[in-house]
């Protein structure tokens, strides 16, 4: 087999096109996936899941209310899934995910709707929210969370 000139040339582009792009596919299946459990915690708070909460958090989370209460994962999980108030919608409004390297910044406009259940009370929220999210593994595990009220 003889290789010319244009063929190494052509092959060494191929390479160098090939690890200009892997980085870039890599961040876009993390964003992806982050996308994806970003969405499952959405579920699981409208669900008050608290095994599925859980799960999504890391063991070390410091969950921060817009009132400025900081909750670790056992407080928060305990409170969100209390049955003293139910969500009746949760969205997240034009949410920004960037990955740096086992890292990953969320960023959203919440609006929420939830009924308190000692008095059928319904409550709006308005925030918006960062998550940092950290990979562990293969999996990614919600380390973060901000709000502030808007």
């Amino acid at each position: 087999m003889t290789i010319n000139r244009r063929d190494l040339a052509l092959s060494t582009l191929a390479v160098s096109a090939l690890a200009l792009t892997a980085p870039a596919l890599a961040a876009s299946a993390d964003e992806e996936a982050v996308a994806k459990k970003v969405e499952a915690f959405r579920l699981a708070q409208i669900a008050a899941d608290p095994k599925a909460l859980g799960a999504l958090c890391a063991d070390d989370v410091s969950y921060s209310h817009s009132n400025g209460r900081v909750e670790d994962k056992a407080t928060f999980v305990t409170n969100a899934t209390d049955g003293k108030s139910k969500f009746l919608s949760i969205e997240y409004k034009d949410p920004t995910i960037k990955v740096v390297g086992p890292a990953a910044i969320v960023r959203f406009h919440w609006l929420g709707e939830q009924e308190m259940a000692a008095d059928g009370k319904k409550v709006s929220t308005n925030l918006h929210i960062l998550m940092n999210w950290q990979k562990q593994g293969d999996d990614w595990k919600l380390l973060s969370r901000a709000a502030t009220k808007l």
